[in-house]
């Protein structure tokens, strides 16, 4: 469809204008894909978008929707909503790229369908992982002075210390060769000892019978 600029009487092609209007469009959305551009641009293709200046407005629609999937992070099949991170939007992109089709898809069903199998597995995992830590927590407030997780005690047996034998005395040291006989204490009555050491003779027996008595007599009265 043509027409007339009001201004300068320039004949425009309204095809030409939405064109341009479709690729701005189509340029600006491709940051919101961020690293994963490419996996998006593939998987585009599966929709037989080229050649693309007819099917520039296809195009358009489908980055738009895969705009609100990346950005929202969720989707909905079937009347049921499922939430999934960017990194799970870009591995169904990738499994659904290399998959060879018969025939240009018509809508992201089979690429949904890939997203709930991911979403679900991730799904587990992040329960599993909120129980763990679930535990810790109450793990933390029945020990809240000790550290999870807990490690058992383990008690090392005593280490058995040999000491060296003391040395012994000259002295000692000749009776332990002699046998080991132990030192006989001089008897007070008999005097009898070792060697005849400290033995009284019975003038000092008599003087300390003596003084013995006077002790007695003393406290006898």
């Amino acid at each position: 469809m043509k027409f007339g600029c009001p201004y300068c009487r320039h004949e425009c092609d309204y095809e030409d204008i939405q064109m341009d209007a479709d690729l701005l469009a189509i340029i600006k959305m491709t940051p919101v894909f961020g690293k994963h551009h490419s996996l998006v641009w593939a998987y585009c293709e599966l929709f037989g978008i080229t050649p693309l200046k007819p099917r520039r407005k296809k195009l358009r629609l489908l980055l738009e929707e895969l705009k609100t999937f990346f950005q929202a992070e969720e989707f909905s099949y079937q009347k049921k909503r499922y939430r999934i991170s960017q990194a799970g939007i870009a591995e169904a992109l990738n499994i659904a790229a290399k998959k060879n089709f018969t025939s240009p898809l018509e809508n992201h069903n089979y690429l949904k369908k890939i997203m709930i199998g991911i979403a679900e597995a991730s799904t587990k995992t992040e329960s599993r992982e909120a129980e763990k830590d679930l535990r810790k927590r109450e793990e933390r407030l029945r020990h809240p002075y000790c550290e999870y997780p807990y490690q058992e005690e383990h008690v090392e047996p005593p280490t058995r210390v040999v000491h060296d034998a003391p040395s012994l005395s000259p002295s000692r040291q000749g009776r332990e060769e002699n046998g080991g006989a132990a030192r006989r204490i001089p008897s007070p009555s008999t005097g009898e000892g070792e060697g005849g050491e400290g033995m009284l003779t019975a003038a000092q027996r008599e003087e300390n019978k003596r003084r013995l008595g006077a002790i007695l007599k003393g406290i006898g009265g």
